[in-house]
This record gives C-alpha cells, structure tokens and sequence, in this order.
C-alpha cells in the first residue's frame, strides 16, 4: 500500500493557498481599505510560511516572512494599502510558485528585486488615516504599559493519534509555549493503551500548560494555527501573579517522572528538524471530533487514480453490452435476471463516476482574475471581469483542455476588442470596459462565452487580410460567419503591430483545434461599435454518454443521444418525393435532412420504412435519414486513430456488445452540412 509524500502534500496545499493569498490581492484591488481581505491575505502570507519552514523550504519561508510583515504593517495601520503594494505581493507571489516548485533551483537575483519593489510600495506610504478606528495603532505610552503587563493562561491540548506520522511535533509546540513566558507542562497519560494494544507511530499524550506571558491571546493562538483545525484545544485566562504555578484540578494529575520531563528543557537532538513556526491567529477552536469529521468528507485522489476507473468503468460497460446481447439470445431467465441488475449497477457505477469526474468551471475561471488584472496594468486600460454560471460543471479532462484556448481568446478581447479609457470616453462609452466569462449547460453540451464591449470585429479588416494571405479569393462570397470564422485560420492576424498580447496569429487556431479535438465547436457573433462573443460549444463528458445506435445499410453507427430531439418515419414514397428538395415538414417548420446512405456511399437500397432522426445543436436542426432506429447504448467513446484525423463526419468509435466497431457520429457538423444544404437550396430555388 503506498504512502502519501509529506512534501507532495504540503505543495498541493501551497497551491491552494497561494490561490487563496492572489484572490484575496485580486479583491483588495477594488477593496483597498478592506480590513477583512488585508486579515485574509496576511493569515494566508502567515501560513504558507510557516508551513515552508515545517517541511524545510527555507528559502520559500524567508521570502514570504517580508510579504508577511508587509501586510502586517497594513493591518496594524502603519501603512495603507495601495494598488503598489498589491501589485508588487502578487509578482512576489508568482516567485513563491517557483520556490514551492524548485526550492533548489537557482533563482538569480529576482528575489531581492521583488523585496526591492516591496519595499518601495510600503516604505513610502502614510499610515493610514486615523478615521478607521481598527487600523490606527495605539500610541506608544499605551503599548509599552500592555506589554508590561503580564497574562496568566491555562492552556489544555490534545493532538489527533496520527499526528506525528504526519509530521506533526508536539515538543516543538512546547518549545514555543516556552518561548513566551513562564511555563509549566503538565502531560497526561491517562489515555495511553496497554503495551500490547499500543501503536508505536499513534499519539496517545495530551498536556495542561499553564502560561504566565506579556503576550496576549493571539500569540498563543499563533503556536497552533497549523493543527487548530485537527485538535482539541482550550485556553482560558487566569487572574492572579501565581497563576502559572496552579496544578490542574480537574484531570488525573499525569505521573510524576512523565511530568518533571515534559517540564524539563527538550535537548535539541529530540527535537525533529522540521518543526512548526509562526502561524496566524485563528478565527474558532473546533472540537477534535467536529473537525476530524470535516476533514472526512473530502479525500484528495490523484488524477491518474480517476482515470483508471474510468477505463475500468469503460471495460464494464462494454462487457455488459455482450452479456446483455448473449442474454436476450437466451431462454433462461435466470440469465435474463442477473443481465438486468448487472444492466442497472453499471449504469448507476457510470452515472456515480461521471460526477466523480465533473468539476465546476468555477476552478477554469478564477484563474483569469489574475490575468485580467495584469493586462489591465500592461495596457493602460480599464477592465472589469464578470464571471457568470461558476457552478456549471465541466468533465475534468475538459477544463484542464480548455486552459490555454481561453487564455488565448481572453487576451485578444482585452488587446483586439477593448478600447482605450479616451476612446471609449469619445465613442460614448463608460471608461471600464467589461470582459464576461460565462457558461451554462444546454444538453448534452456546455457552452462557453467570452464576451467583450469593445469596437468588435472589422469585416473590412478581416476580408482584406484574407485576401492577401491566399484564404480566400479577391471578392468570393461569403456568409457573415464564414467571413469571421477567418480569424481561426492559421497564422492569421488582424494586429497592425507585434505586442506582448497578440499579434502573431499563433493564438486564435490553436484554440480552433483545441475545440475541435474536444468534439466541440465555436461560434463567433461581433456587432461593430459594440462588442463580440464567442461561444465555444465542447460535450460535458469525454468518456461515456447514451447513445442512439442506428444502422445505415449494414454499418451500425452512435448518434450522442443529448442531441437527439426526436425520431419520425419517411416512407419510400416520401423520400422518392423529396428528392428534388430534402426538407421534412415538422410542426409549421421545414427541416433538412440528410440522406446518411447516400453520404456513405452504402450501395445498398433504402429500407421500406426509412427513419429520420432529428438532431440540434443550439438553434439549428438538421433530419437523419436511417434503415434502422435499434436502441440506446451506453457508449464508451474510443479515439480515432491518426489516419482518420481528417475523417470530420465521425467524433469517435466504440465498440458492441458482439465486438463489431461502431462510429460516433459527430453531431457539429452534420448540422453544419445540413444548414449549408438548406442554403444552397435558397439560393438555387
């Protein structure tokens, strides 16, 4: 059974903090006299680095410690916060990444001049104004005669059995109560198990110190932030100077040989060389009980593992197609019995895995708060981010893709879209120009929207270009979105100038084939002197969905049964009729449809009582016309091999129950060659 790494944990929970510290900074942006975000960001700077000293990243902790008391000035009310210091913390914070990721690599000399630029965003700034009562620091004659007085504290913890094993060091937590006042330890080993039950690695001790310091609450607080959340823990305040030498009255009083050395000074060799240090004053004590059961309710599981059970789930799948097919060959209805539950089980195990694999795009979009914020600082101009349906979820594999293709699409509404603060003003405009990330899910299908107010896009602009780069011939005719869909092409570019943000024309195909490797499309809408959307239209799962299996001749082919809308029958005689125009009337509407026969070349004769699937994608419709409706089929989706790349009537393969290969049929651009079939057939008539 393996083991979990320490420091592969504690860089997982890194990245979750440093997510946490940069949201923080992103909404003290626009909150910059916000105690409650400055306590945030500074908790946050607090933990990771004494969690970097713990697990040996030195140099990781010694930078932070600067960011740290940096925040810590703000929130003290020495300085104010300022978009300066907000900007220099969050291009440290991209340095703590590369300390967190390559804590031996050399890193040149880029920490001192972050430290530099911090230290120019704090040094120079005014305290902030003594209005806000919880900012302004009391004045010195106060804060001398506080810390002379000293506080006397009965302080009582337990830690949960495995910390050690997790690399938790009680003595280290002694050490530092120690480290603020007169201290005396009592240890409890009430709860130590007889010798032959006892585990060697569990922690079975709890201690009762009490403390006589001229620090306050907080700094107590500070030695257990890192373990709050997994321990019991109680301080309370007592009155009186000879408080600290007060023996507990309401536990077993501990052994004396056990308590004279928990009290005795730890020589340095006992203690570990990885030991907590400062951590951040903690909002509530949560019971040991409570917060173990908390932390029960979400097991971290490495990607990979959910991979595999998805293969896993995909080989089932497939075996109880064959057994069902085997089944209904058969008469025993013990057989027939069991296929039916095994039916069932693997279908509730698919459903149960597709949700395990669903994450919201909540986690695709937080991450353009920084980017948005950086490229508003880059170019001069005012850009407000607005996300909208964070709660979609997205297959895993989807939002990991679809990264780098929204990076790509968000930059060139911020550069291409957007105008300047003045020509905004003179257009009429409001200063701040809006990029909205949205998404909602229609179907089988999540759809995802980039949207800008900017000027939108130039068609003279876009047809001059690509005539001259050989796309398209000197005045050939084209649809408004054939013409916008030029800006895919590769190497295209409307940019008059190379910049730090676009103009290369690497960006807008590498998101075309990004899509299209997902079975997804784009959609492209742009009204000039207002703004443009695009629409990426990507499958929610890229492993297993229901499917309706047709047969088209004697080929058996998927259609993704999310985008089916409903199946009706055309008889000889309606399709002998049809045959000039290959519209189906449905409910005061024409629809075309495609004959899959003749678009396979099957060289077979028409069935009496053909089918005709109705298939959308949005808006548009387009009719299927098959031999044979056969049924649903959970469909595990294999991918094509290299040699059919170019194969666009197909998004996949899978295989039957008999072992025989069925294609997927890629809904997209069907519907695309279906309303371009209807087009021509306007134009002709």
């Amino acid at each position: 059974m393996s083991t979990l790494d320490p420091v592969a944990v504690f860089r997982t929970e890194a990245a979750e903090c440093l997510e946490a510290i940069e949201a923080g900074l992103l909404d003290l942006t626009h909150q910059l006299d916000n105690k409650d975000l400055v306590d945030a960001v500074f908790r946050g700077l607090h933990t990771l680095k004494g969690s970097g000293a713990m697990f040996g990243f030195e140099a990781l902790a010694a930078f932070t410690h600067h960011c740290e008391t940096a925040f810590d000035r703000v929130r003290k009310g020495e300085v104010a916060a300022t978009s300066e210091l907000v900007a220099a913390v969050l291009s440290a914070q991209d340095h703590m990444r590369a300390l967190v990721d390559q804590p031996d690599a050399d890193h040149g000399d880029i920490g001192h001049k972050l430290l530099a630029q911090l230290q120019a965003a704090v040094g120079g700034k005014e305290a902030a104004p003594a209005a806000t009562p919880v900012a302004v620091p009391a004045p010195a004659g106060v804060r001398e005669a506080a810390a002379k007085k000293k506080n006397s504290w009965r302080i009582r913890f337990s830690l949960p059995a495995n910390s050690m094993a997790n690399g938790t060091n009680p003595l280290g937590l002694l050490d530092e109560l120690r480290d603020l006042g007169e201290c005396t330890v009592r240890a409890n080993t009430s709860a130590i198990p007889a010798l032959d039950a006892l585990v060697p690695t569990d922690l079975h001790i709890s201690w009762d110190v009490t403390l006589t310091s001229e620090q306050d609450r907080s700094a107590i607080n500070d030695v257990f932030i890192f373990v709050l959340d997994d321990m019991e823990l109680s301080v309370e305040e007592i009155d009186g100077p000879t408080a600290a030498a007060v023996a507990p009255a309401d536990e077993k009083a501990a052994p004396a040989p056990v308590a004279a050395a928990s009290a005795a000074p730890v020589p340095p060799a006992a203690v570990p060389e990885f030991r907590p240090v400062e951590a951040v004053p903690a909002k509530r004590e949560a019971p040991a009980a409570v917060s173990q059961a908390k932390a029960a309710e979400n097991v971290r599981v490495p990607a990979e593992r959910l991979d595999e059970l998805m293969d896993r789930v995909g080989e089932l799948v497939i075996a109880q197609s064959r057994l069902s097919q085997l089944a209904s060959a058969s008469t025993d209805i013990a057989l027939r019995s069991v296929s039916e539950e095994i039916e069932r089980l693997s279908g509730e195990l698919r459903d149960t895995m597709m949700v395990l694999r669903m994450v919201p795009v909540a986690t695709l979009f937080s991450r353009f708060r920084r980017l948005v914020h950086d490229l508003a600082r880059e170019t001069g101009k005012v850009i407000e981010l607005v996300t909208e349906g964070e709660s979609t979820e997205v297959d895993k594999t989807v939002i990991e893709r679809l990264a780098d293709p929204l990076v790509h699409l968000v930059r060139n509404s911020i550069d291409h879209g957007l105008e300047t603060p003045a020509e905004r003003l003179a257009s009429g405009k409001i200063e701040a120009g809006t990029v909205t990330l949205s998404a909602r899910q229609a179907g089988g299908e999540v759809i995802i929207s980039i949207k800008d107010d900017g000027r939108g896009i130039n068609r003279e602009r876009v047809r001059a270009k690509a005539e001259s780069s050989g796309l398209i011939q000197p005045g050939q005719p084209l649809s408004d979105s054939e013409l916008l869909q030029l800006i895919f092409a590769p190497g295209f570019s409307t940019a008059a100038a190379i910049t730090n943000l676009s103009g290369r024309g690497v960006g807008m195909d590498v998101v075309k084939k990004t899509v299209e490797a997902l079975r997804g499309a784009i959609d492209i809408v742009s009204v000039p002197g207002q703004g443009s959307e695009v629409s990426l239209r990507i499958p929610l799962t890229l492993a297993i969905i229901d499917g309706l299996l047709v047969r088209v001749g004697s080929g058996r082919y998927v259609i993704p049964l999310s985008a089916v809308e409903e199946c009706l029958e055309l008889s000889l005689e309606e399709d002998l009729r049809s045959r000039g125009r290959s519209f189906i009337s449905l409910r005061d509407s024409l629809v075309p449809f495609l004959r899959l026969r003749d678009l396979f070349r099957t060289g077979t004769k028409p069935d009496v009582h053909q089918k005709v699937v109705v298939i959308s994608t949005g808006t548009e419709r387009v009719g299927l016309v098959v031999d044979q409706i056969i049924g649903d089929h959970q469909t595990v989706i294999k991918s094509m091999s290299k040699l059919h790349n170019n194969v666009a009537t197909f998004s996949g393969a899978t295989i039957l129950g008999d072992g025989s290969v069925a294609l997927i049929l890629d809904v997209g651009h069907l519907v695309a060659a279906g309303q371009q079939q209807e087009a021509q057939l306007r134009v002709a008539g």
